[in-house]
């Protein structure tokens, strides 16, 4: 039996929940082994964290090269999603976070 996928279905890879308030045009989902590494190196920066009002999600945004971002998604029940982004969009979408009245900055 052949699975057929759209282009569009493939495209979805890197594609944030939707509780995530904002969207990136390039974005990879990573597996938990690379985003948790990469998020615990010495040259990596967290620029926040927020909580969903409630829902209990989590979203965290980290700094990992001049140009490249990870954005750590806790799920309710605690599984964490990383994914990657480029750093220039990513601050852009912090904006669109940081107005959002339902996700509040936790640190």
């Amino acid at each position: 039996m052949a699975v057929h996928n759209s282009r569009e279905e493939g495209d979805r890879v890197g594609t944030l929940p939707g509780v995530v308030p904002f969207s990136l045009q390039y974005s990879t989902r990573l597996s938990w082994e690379l985003g948790s590494r990469s998020v615990q190196d010495e040259e990596a920066t967290l620029l926040g964290t927020w909580t969903h009002e409630g829902r209990k999600w989590r979203l965290s945004l980290f700094a990992v090269t001049s140009e490249t971002a990870l954005i750590r998604v806790r799920t309710p029940v605690g599984r964490e999603r990383f994914y990657g982004a480029i750093r220039s969009e990513l601050d852009s979408a912090l904006q669109e976070l940081e107005s959002t009245p339902l996700w509040h900055r936790i640190d």
